[in-house]
């Protein structure tokens, strides 16, 4: 009865939130992770990109040609030039949910907000709002905290041009420890101007000299060209640019990429995950090619080593959530796949040479691929021949199944060498904690191709191991974890690691299954107490709470902790960090500087930035 008592399910459970008490409570749902600012995605960076695009918006429909966004630590003002928020509707504009002028096709045909939502939430999340509109000489302001009206005044402004100007600052108290980043904000701005060519847009940051610009004239053109500038790869041919009212897209294929690497956007927003007008623009595209060349060839044969980007404004676009990262209006597919088909086929007529070269690009990954196949068939038969078991995994009972649900929970630790994989293997959770070895260090594969994979029996192994030899359907554990040791070879191995499955399974990281398990560097202990140190900060502070003259170990190996305490760290104290997902375009550069063939190079980088501690 007791027990009772404690769980009941009444009328007096029952809450009703408004719209500021939801988006403070359920904030992932509006602007999506919060972060801290160190990755593109964070939650700063989604309030700056929901005031932008009101800017934008009023670009998009022929008023002002400038946005200025200026960042003074956290406190961020963005200020257009377009008509302003009407006076009467200022406050209600920005703090009353599913209030705007988004809805009317007359005032925004095609808008990146759709749902009111977007200066609410920034609003509701500012430790400091305000909101200052300017029409033909009058003005209102409004001031807000935490989604709160505290001020309000309005009057004549002789000076001020028409537009709106916005300024906050992130919450602290949901906003923990978080700074905007130079480069990310870079990277939104730069977006923003290949998307609304001519449009201009001004930054000012902390530790900037002069502000800086960022225009485009050539639209999406402009953006393939930086991305194949990132990592110094060539276009194979100029690249082919079509640019209409409703759509816009840009592509070239390049000899030093693996894979295909395609930006797409729905009135300005970047969809991340695509959606039905990428899909569309590729089945367009295939259309296009086979029928020209008269050929029949896969949909990855003619987009293999491609770089392109494709934009289209939607009067009505519907996508998954209020962060927009895909599109889904499938009524649009069909009219969108004929219309790329034919713009592309007017172009192939018009530059035969291209059209051969695509075609012949095409040929040369087909051919690839059957080769691939062949090694893939060797590869598994020569599997069979030795055992029907892999013989570097020591599996566990429970398998993910994510058609069934089940399998949460599940993991594999990836490490090198006996020592280390005794340690794990005598004290791990047999029914959800699998072991796979490595035999010594990895081969680097960055600037290897996929037949790799097949050729390596370690590489194959692992593929075979996890089950994501095609697609991730089949993965077996939800977390892959690279353990390895806390020295500099045991860092060159988990780098290695990485670059393995940001090469050829890059979708294990996008989805978030690849992690890196943390281990004690330091224990520090006394007769009473035994404190596990994961850096010097820890213990140094260790050794103060224990005093005296405590035993300190540095753990160099995985294999130097004892079974007895390294189950604690693999348990329910385990501490893991996932690794971050990046496009190939931000990441190929840093991975090709340190992972590539440029020995010469990174030698002399190091010579010039390393720092070597004096001893006292």
């Amino acid at each position: 009865m007791a027990e009772n008592s404690k769980h009941i399910y009444d009328e007096s459970k029952i809450k009703t939130l408004s719209s500021l008490e939801h988006i403070r409570l359920r904030t992932g749902m509006y602007i999506g992770r919060i972060g801290n600012g160190s990755h593109p995605d964070d939650g700063c960076y989604m309030l700056l990109k929901e005031v932008i695009d009101n800017a934008v918006d009023e670009y998009i429909m022929g008023h002002g040609k400038e946005v200025h966004v200026t960042i003074e630590g956290n406190r961020v003002s963005v200020r257009d030039f377009g008509r302003g928020i009407p006076l009467g509707k200022v406050v209600d504009c920005v703090s009353k949910i599913n209030t705007g002028a988004k809805y009317n096709d007359e005032v925004f045909q095609f808008s990146v907000g759709l749902n009111g939502v977007g200066t609410k939430a920034v609003n509701a999340l500012s430790k400091m709002f305000l909101v200052r509109s300017v029409r033909e000489s009058q003005f209102v302001e409004a001031s807000f905290k935490q989604g709160k009206l505290k001020n309000q005044k309005n009057g004549k402004e002789s000076k001020e041009p028409d537009g709106t100007y916005i300024e906050f600052e992130p919450d602290p108290v949901i906003f923990k420890e978080t700074s905007f980043r130079q480069d990310h904000v870079e990277y939104r701005l730069r977006h923003y101007s290949f998307l609304n060519t001519g449009l201009k847009l001004i930054l000012k940051m902390d530790g900037m000299t002069e502000p800086k610009v960022f225009q485009s004239r050539l639209g999406l053109m402009d953006l393939v060209m930086e991305d194949l500038e990132a990592d110094g790869s060539e276009p194979f041919y100029p690249p082919l640019h079509y640019a209409g009212k409703t759509l816009e897209f840009c592509f070239t294929h390049c000899n030093s990429r693996y894979g295909e690497t395609f930006y797409s956007f729905v009135n300005g927003q970047y969809t991340a995950d695509g959606g039905t007008h990428l899909s569309a623009f590729r089945e367009g595209l295939l259309k296009a090619v086979n029928e020209f060349g008269n050929v029949k060839y896969e949909g990855d044969d003619v987009r293999e080593a491609m770089v392109g980007a494709v934009a289209i404004r939607l009067k009505d676009p519907v996508f998954e959530s209020q962060t927009k990262n895909k599109l889904g209006n499938t009524e649009i597919r069909t009219d969108l796949v004929n219309k790329v088909r034919e713009e592309l086929l007017h172009f192939f007529n018009r530059n035969k040479e291209i059209a051969e070269k695509i075609i012949g690009k095409a040929e040369d990954t087909r051919q690839l691929r059957k080769e691939l196949q062949e090694v893939k068939k060797l590869a598994r038969e020569r599997a069979k021949a030795i055992t029907l078991r892999i013989p570097q995994l020591k599996d566990c009972k429970n398998h993910l199944d994510k058609k069934r649900d089940k399998g949460g929970g599940t993991m594999v630790f990836i490490c090198e060498g006996q020592s280390a994989a005794g340690s794990i293997t005598s004290c791990r959770d047999v029914n959800n904690q699998a072991v796979f070895v490595l035999k010594g260090k990895p081969l680097n594969v960055w600037d290897l191709k996929r037949d790799v994979v097949y050729r390596n029996d370690e590489m194959y192994n692992l593929m075979q191991g996890l089950n994501i030899e095609d697609n991730l359907e089949g993965l077996r554990y939800e977390k892959v974890i690279l353990a390895t040791d806390a020295d500099v070879d045991g860092l060159h191995i988990r780098n290695l690691m990485i670059t393995y499955f940001f090469r050829f399974f890059d979708q294990l990281v996008h989805d978030g299954h690849l992690f890196v398990l943390e281990t004690p560097l330091f224990r520090v202990r006394n007769k009473e107490k035994t404190v596990y140190c994961y850096s010097e900060a820890e213990r140094e502070e260790a050794m103060k709470v224990l005093g005296g003259k405590p035993e300190i170990t540095r753990f160099k190996g995985l294999g130097e902790i004892s079974p007895a305490e390294f189950k604690q760290f693999i348990g329910k104290e385990m501490r893991l960090s996932r690794v971050e997902y990046a496009p190939k375009s931000e990441a190929a550069g840093i991975l090709t500087f340190y992972m590539g063939k440029n020995t010469p190079e990174r030698k002399d980088f190091i010579m010039e930035n390393l720092v070597v501690p004096v001893e006292d």
